[in-house]
């Protein structure tokens, strides 16, 4: 058989949540792009990884580039809306989202997608990535992007890289350990998780079998502090369908992880146990709540559906790149609710420094606000060097794999974040084919304005609470230049002066009640409804995700009638408001 050489402008390897990004942009640039992707589905943590119940960047300020374009084409396509679970704002099915990319991906003439195979040899010269051989094809290309789960790239072609923890005297974090400890020993990196989806078959549903290894007492209290019901409706999906991904003595597993990096023999065998691991604790659950609940049916493709086709990995190898992302750098600023901006920021994330280590929690600074009526996190940047290798050429990372440390991976590593992530590395590999330069050379404001001004999916920066319209808004623009140009004068409020205006929102498909509104303390709001419905005496909390809502929350009145518009989250107990009378 003959080995198929391929040539091309980009080729992006691994079809996960950056690497479908990247590929995407880059081809919807008007370059030639070839995508190389291990499973069936793109997408990685939000569709094939099974995470369809996404962390951070929810406020609508936020919603912006190909992260705000996936959740318009969700609002679009998954009946019974997004409102399911508690964990998140946004749960859905995670065909839908698969189903989404594809469509993304095959509107592009410009764009082959290769799909099921991984890459074994990377192709250098004079310090430059040129190529990646596959099993039965070679793809040559002049920029070549690392999007695999856990940078294999990176190993492969021998461009220093990072895996684990690092000391305090490394960068001077304040969460980071002082001195070498067992937890380090036996946790190098978070634990993964294998996602599951089970479901409420309403009568009995088949025997889930416990897996080897089985042992009850693994899973003893993982739900006690918060009732079955809260339990199940943590990652409610869509019909009667719950996304099994459970950090309380639940399905993360972290034993030996250090497997994953070893040889494929011992990666296969941690691969086995962590599947076994979720089986188990599906088996629990089983066992704990009644025969109703079992393995969801047609989830994804395979034979075993409920279960998704890789593991959720929340850390990877990391880059030592030109720039590297601490944690000072996602830590709001002292008296402040954002981070520093870096001037070459290409990405922005919202969610808290959150580590996954069985039975441990990790003592880490505070980066969380209350903010609209709930938790939220504090804005931060990602700049463009923490793509770049220091001495490589040829290459960007677009995954996990970027230049951070472990610590700041907690907060880097969330699902819109690596979208906006990919979206950035795309731009930027289409713009050095573009103007023939290697990613290292590439005008950084150059790809700030292109990221900015993108016709399709323009990406905001410079992350601000108010800046709540459409970026087709001409003040939108405007306002992300100006903050680029003048970034000494961002507002550690997070909030742009001057701004009030907020694009109207259609209430056609909300809920209108009328209620007393109540002040339980700052940022804790309740209505209690008093209208005549069916949910008249009950009382919801109110939540928002547009920064207009937020102030008119802050100031409205203890005990004053009140006329709301919004969705309900019975799972979360939530009133998600988008207009106040």
């Amino acid at each position: 058989m003959t080995h198929q050489i391929y040539t091309t402008d980009i080729l992006v390897v691994g079809g996960g949540t950056g690497g479908t990004a990247a590929a995407i942009q880059a081809a919807r640039k008007g370059v030639k792009t070839i995508l190389v992707s291990e499973f069936s589905w793109l997408g990685g943590m939000l569709t094939s990884a099974g995470v369809s119940a996404p962390d951070g960047n929810e406020l609508i300020a936020f919603q912006t580039g190909l992260w705000g374009a996936f959740l318009q084409e969700l609002r679009q396509r998954q009946p019974g809306g997004l409102d399911n679970s508690w964990v998140s704002f946004f749960s859905y099915d995670p065909a839908v989202g698969a189903e989404i990319f594809a469509d993304w991906v095959q509107e592009l003439s410009n764009l082959q997608w290769i799909s099921g195979c991984v890459p074994m040899e990377v192709l250098q010269q004079g310090g430059c990535v040129t190529g990646v051989r596959f099993a039965d094809f070679t793809v040559q290309a002049k920029v070549i992007l690392d999007g695999t789960e856990l940078g294999d790239l990176l190993a492969l072609a021998e461009i220093p890289h990072c895996w684990g923890w690092e000391l305090q005297s490394k960068w001077g974090e304040p969460s980071a350990p002082v001195s070498y400890n067992a937890l380090m020993e036996k946790y190098p990196v978070q634990s993964p998780t294998w996602v599951i989806i089970m479901q409420d078959f309403g009568d009995v549903a088949p025997e889930i079998p416990a897996a080897p290894n089985y042992n009850s007492g693994l899973f003893d209290g993982a739900w006690e502090n918060y009732g079955a019901e809260k339990f199940l409706n943590y990652g409610r999906l869509p019909g009667d369908r719950f996304m099994i991904n459970w950090p309380i003595n639940g399905n993360d597993y972290g034993e030996g992880v250090g497997r994953l990096i070893a040889s494929e023999t011992s990666k296969a065998e941690f691969l086995q146990e962590c599947r076994w691991h979720s089986q188990n604790f599906a088996h629990f659950i089983q066992k704990q709540l009644g025969r109703r609940y079992g393995l969801a049916e047609k989830v994804f493709p395979g034979t075993d559906t409920a279960f998704a086709l890789h593991p959720y990995y929340r850390e990877s190898r990391r880059l030592v790149g030109l720039t590297t992302i601490r944690e000072q750098d996602i830590l709001p600023v002292a008296e402040g609710r954002v981070a520093s901006l870096f001037a070459d920021a290409v990405a922005i994330g919202n969610y808290a420094n959150d580590h996954h280590y069985p039975g441990f929690d990790l003592p880490l600074q505070p980066k969380s606000i209350r903010w609209g009526g709930r938790w939220t996190g504090t804005p931060f940047t990602i700049p463009y060097r923490c793509l770049v290798p220091v001495a490589t050429d040829g290459l960007l990372v677009c995954e996990k794999n970027i230049s951070v440390s472990h610590i700041a991976n907690g907060a880097t590593r969330l699902q819109p974040v690596v979208m906006g992530i990919g979206q950035a590395a795309g731009m930027a590999a289409a713009m050095c084919v573009e103007l023939g330069v290697q990613p290292r050379d590439l005008p950084v404001r150059a790809l700030q304005e292109a990221l900015l001004q993108d016709k399709q999916a323009p990406a905001a920066i410079t992350p601000l609470f108010n800046l709540n319209f459409s970026p087709n808004h001409p003040q939108w623009l405007s306002t992300q230049l100006y903050y680029l140009e003048n970034s000494q004068v961002y507002p550690l409020s997070g909030n742009c002066p001057h701004i009030s205006s907020f694009d109207e929102v259609l209430t056609q498909d909300c809920d209108c009640l009328t209620g007393i509104f109540q002040r339980i303390d700052q940022q804790n709001y309740r209505l209690l409804i008093t209208e005549p419905t069916a949910d008249q005496g009950q009382t919801w909390q109110l939540v928002t995700l547009r920064s207009h809502i937020d102030d008119q929350l802050q100031v409205a009145v203890h005990e004053q009638l009140i006329t709301v518009w919004g969705r309900l989250n019975y799972s979360g107990n939530w009133l998600l408001v988008e207009k106040i009378d």
